[in-house]
């Protein structure tokens, strides 16, 4: 987006308009004055090429004053876009969720999804121009809001509808145009949010200088914003997860007790175990899925569970060292399972974040019709988090000779004091799982502009943008685990298997390893650090002419003509032990990942027409029509047309109907074409299949998943107790078999402005389709939905996803599967933006009142993965049907006072889980799988003082110290994602109450 400069005073004061999706008409009487004298002035819009009345504008659109984020206590261009209607009834990516979850752009990343169709389908533009993409490891593909601080921004306006053919590949769902600042002066501006409890701070200061001269201007903005780590231990809502469930005939908490500590049972990730397989027949170990032997650390086992029984005369029975008691197996053993490791409190929820950028933009008239303009914006971003994990390995019991059948030498002499017809999975807890990720981002731009003619003008530029990050994880070694699984003896002697180092034998069964204290000699041979590198280039030349074709009877016939040619390319090399330069072989244990590489090349070619058709009529004030078209070819694909057309039509001067109706595509990012094979794991006891029979007869799974896992082919008994060895996810690019996103958007839109008040009122309706969606359906989802399906293995085997895994000849467990990038059928997404906007004179306290009401109404998020399957997520948790923006600012003078509330709606998973009966050990509960309404209040005052130069504000956010829901845990983990007792979702404030403070100084 450009402006002529005598533009800038009047298009700050349409801002407020855009924010209604209003087409940006003039609210205030006082705009309509000023506005009024530049009206024949015309600028572009987002979402159009042509050059038009800003006011005029048929797509629905939000724009977001960055005064908007000051007052509300936001401190980052990612909080400011994610909490606006069109993106807040959807997850997000931010920083908390990229270290919970693998994410594109890796850790630290925060992006936008609009309409929650992925931050892929949402186009960002940087002052009407592509914003390269940031981030690390391979699946870098979207801008990342981190690159452009508050300091910058004047505005962001928000095309919510597709734009393909106006800005090519990407604009599915909608564009975000971020403006920045134009203005003159020079300024300094510091910010601080203070939470009432420690962790999560945020610090930021900038320092900003424009000048306007006779052929030019210029601005200088630098900027430095912290935010500090927020641990699980800093919130008491995040340190302990409990059941959450209840009585049904009491409705009281019905959750276990840990007598040793009188509350109730946290559970975590379990710690300090040794899991069994057990071979005996008329075993000692008691009877359950887990068959965990747990260490007394505190000496009191004893006094709550017995110990495994003993018999002398019977060597299959489990034998193991003083201090060892089985758990995992009733309530009571539930009840004093070690869950929560003092790690957990150590874990970070949001990483610690420091930004540092730099951003110039400058333009200088050449002659009267030719100028010259540029931006620069360096920015670098260090994100650092803390982690933790298990680690485990496979050892034969002392005197399991005569139970493998081998002979002498199958038992292992390392496992001294454990004997039995049992082998062994000891499972340890490390702190060794910290990640650090830094980001250099690069964007320069250089452009040329000119006047035709007084109604034809052109613009030409070159914009070039690079990202080049470095991330550092800890890591396992392979050889150290994998050689020493199943050995029946020592491994001092010998050399690992990749490294070639001295053996060093593992105390797998002592129980200061398996709770994490590992000696220096174990943990230089067990860990290790690596890191890798991604860089992502990206740059492009455009160029378009727009201009008045003709005069027709209701106004000039409006033409954009141009092109774009875009190269992309990408290189993400992993660590050295994940990935081997000379061999391609990883020594990370349970991962490994190879060089992602790859380019692509687009050529595009786009017109479009404004045309008027009526005006000065009966009920036809004004009638417009607008159409776009593109044609694109993409190397990695092929060639492709999208199209647009749009209506705008004033019925009378206080009533405009608008409607839109378009295609888009987005052909397959790099990553998705050309991500190098990588391996994950996932549990064993992600198993579906695991005590099938009983588990149906318990009503805790289908009939048709028992049916399917009675019917595979590997001939899974009834009760069926799980692989042993950990499965391997294999994931990898799609290029040569990925088909491009095809996508259809219909808006229709209705705005009411009556003349008796300052009140404008509007409402939208959108329908966004996406067809062949490129995604990752996920390794435990892949067997989940196999065995669910109604064409499974019970009924005509022709489910294409039981094709996706295998299962080993060895014990039946899970075994490879494979999760590359494909297409997937459809997503839908249908609802209602409603806003409203008044603002009247407050005589009894002399000032202005502004009130602004956005709510989002979603009627429909479908998602197939196939023709024949869909669902509805629409109203689940994370995913609500109502979500609503409230602001009041009250203007008197020098001072401002505001009041803001976010609004979540309610959400529930009932019906999808099939009501809210949840079972634990065969008893039924109640179970909580719904949120109510959640509303996040805000104020602050402020205060100028304009001969100083100087405004100060203050103001509290989340004033009500509204903490995130909690749901139940027992059985719900396909569900949600809890961590400890709260509801791991996006759209809620993970920090509580926080005070802020923003000063500001100006200069002349």
């Amino acid at each position: 987006m450009y402006t002529k400069t005598p533009l800038a005073s009047a298009i700050s004061l349409v801002l407020a308009a855009g924010a209604l999706g209003i087409g940006n008409q003039v609210l205030a009487q006082e705009a309509e004055e000023e506005v009024q004298e530049l009206a024949p002035e015309e600028i572009v819009v987002t979402g159009s090429r042509i050059r038009k009345d800003v006011f005029t504008s048929s797509a629905p659109m939000d724009v977001i004053d960055i005064g908007e984020a000051s007052v509300a206590g936001i401190a980052s261009v990612g909080e400011l876009l994610q909490t606006n209607t069109v993106a807040s009834g959807s997850p997000q990516v931010t920083a908390a969720t990229s270290f919970e979850f693998v994410q594109n752009g890796g850790l630290g990343a925060s992006t936008l999804s609009l309409r929650g169709l992925g931050a892929n389908r949402t186009l960002v533009l940087l002052n009407g121009r592509r914003a390269g993409p940031a981030g690390v490891r391979g699946g870098v593909s979207s801008f990342d809001l981190n690159v452009l601080p508050l300091s910058t921004i004047q505005r962001v306006e928000v095309l919510k509808d597709g734009a393909s053919s106006i800005y090519g590949s990407d604009a599915v769902a909608g564009v975000v145009n971020i403006i920045t600042r134009k203005d003159d002066g020079a300024s300094v501006d510091a910010f601080l949010s203070m939470p009432n409890e420690s962790g999560g701070e945020e610090s930021r200061i900038s320092a900003s200088w424009g000048k306007t001269f006779s052929r030019g201007n210029f601005r200088l903005t630098a900027d430095y914003m912290r935010e500090e780590e927020l641990a699980r231990g800093d919130r008491d809502y995040f340190e302990c997860g409990n059941q959450y469930i209840f009585d049904q005939a009491t409705g009281e908490r019905a959750d276990i007790i840990d007598p040793r500590s009188g509350r109730r049972h946290c559970e975590d990730l379990t710690w300090g175990h040794v899991w069994l397989y057990d071979y005996a027949a008329g075993s000692n170990v008691p009877d359950s899925a887990s068959l965990l032997a747990q260490f007394d650390y505190d000496n009191d086992l004893g006094q709550h569970i017995p110990g495994y029984a003993v018999d002398p005369n019977n060597p299959e029975w489990l034998s193991t060292p003083p201090g060892f008691f089985p758990v995992g197996y009733d309530p009571a053993s539930d009840a004093v399972t070690n869950d929560d490791h003092p790690f957990q409190d150590q874990e970070s929820l949001i990483p610690k974040n420091e930004l540092m950028t730099f951003y110039a933009e400058a333009e200088y008239e050449l002659t009267e019709e030719l100028t010259a303009y540029s931006e620069v914006l360096l920015n670098r971003r260090e994100t650092t988090a803390n982690g933790y994990r298990q680690y485990w390995s496979y050892i034969y019991s002392s005197n399991f000779d005569f139970v493998c059948g081998l002979g002498a030498g199958c038992g292992n002499p390392q496992s001294a004091g454990w004997s039995g017809a049992q082998w062994y999975s000891p499972t340890a807890i490390t702190d060794h799982n910290d990640s650090k990720v830094e980001v250099d981002y690069y964007r320069a731009l250089a452009g040329l502009r000119g006047e035709l003619t007084e109604t034809w003008s052109w613009d030409f530029s070159f914009n070039y943008s690079r990202s080049d990050g470095d991330y550092t994880n800890d890591v396992i070694f392979d050889d150290a685990i994998s050689d020493q699984n199943f050995l029946v003896s020592s491994c001092e002697g010998t050399t690992t298997s990749i490294r070639g180092i001295p053996c060093v034998d593992i105390p797998w069964l002592d129980p200061e390893l398996l709770r994490g204290n590992v000696s220096p000699e174990v943990r230089d041979f067990l860990f290790g650090t690596e890191t890798g590198n991604t860089k992502y280039t990206q740059w492009s030349v455009d160029g378009f002419m727009t201009g008045e074709a003709m005069d027709l009877p209701a106004g000039p016939l409006g033409v954009a003509v141009g092109f774009q040619y875009r190269e992309d390319e990408i290189r993400d090399v992993p660590g050295e032990i994940t990935h081997d330069a000379a061999t391609g072989l990883s020594n990370a244990w349970l991962d490994s990942a190879g060089i992602t590489e790859g380019d692509d090349k687009t050529y595009a070619l786009f017109a479009e027409l404004n045309v008027p058709v009526l005006t000065d009529l009966p009920v036809i004030r004004n009638l417009t029509f607008n159409a776009s078209g593109r044609y694109t070819d993409v190397d990695s694909y092929g060639d492709d047309t999208t199209w647009k057309i749009g209506m705008n039509w004033q019925i009378i001067d206080t009533v405009r109907l608008r409607a839109n109706r378009g295609t888009s595509f987005r052909a397959p990012a790099l990553f998705e074409l050309y991500i190098a094979n990588q391996t994950g794991s996932i549990s064993q006891r992600a198993d579906p299949c695991i005590d099938y029979a009983q588990r149906l007869a318990d009503g805790d799974i289908s009939q048709t998943l028992a049916a399917n896992c009675a019917a595979d082919p590997a001939g899974l008994p009834p009760d069926y107790t799980g692989g042993t060895v950990t499965p391997t996810v294999i994931t990898g690019g799609g290029l040569g078999v990925l088909e491009a996103e095809t996508s259809e958007s219909n808006t229709i839109g209705l705005i009411w402005q009556p003349e008796f008040a300052d009140l404008s009122m509007s409402i939208d309706y959108f329908d966004i389709e996406v067809k062949d969606e490129v995604d990752q359906l996920g390794g435990e989802r892949i067997i989940l939905e196999c065995y669910e399906s109604e064409f499974g293995f019970a009924f005509g085997d022709t489910e294409p996803l039981c094709d996706l895994f295998d299962r080993s000849g060895i014990n039946l467990g899970l075994d490879n599967v494979r999760d590359s990038f494909l297409n997937i059928a459809r997503q839908t997404n249908r609802g209602f933006d409603y806003a409203i906007r008044y603002i009247t004179e407050v005589p009894w306290v002399a000032g202005s009142l502004t009130v602004d009401l956005r709510a989002t109404r979603q009627i429909e998020d479908t998602r197939a993965f196939f023709e024949d399957t869909a669902e509805d997520l629409n109203g689940l948790v994370g995913d609500p049907v109502w979500v609503g923006n409230s602001d009041v600012t009250l203007d008197r003078g020098p001072w401002t006072f505001f009041w803001g509330m976010d609004y979540v709606g309610t959400s529930s998973n009932e019906e999808h889980f099939g009501g809210n009966l949840v079972t634990y050990r065969d008893v039924d509960y109640r179970g909580v799988l719904f949120t109510e309404a959640v509303r996040y209040h805000a104020f602050s005052v402020s205060r100028e003082f304009e001969e100083s130069g100087w405004t100060a504000l203050v103001g509290v956010a989340n004033a009500f110290d509204q903490e995130p829901p909690q749901l139940t845990s027992v059985q719900t983990s396909a569900e949600y994602t809890m961590v400890g007792n709260s509801l791991l979702v996006s759209q809620y404030d993970w920090l509580g109450r926080r005070f802020f403070l923003n000063v500001n100084k100006t200069f002349e």
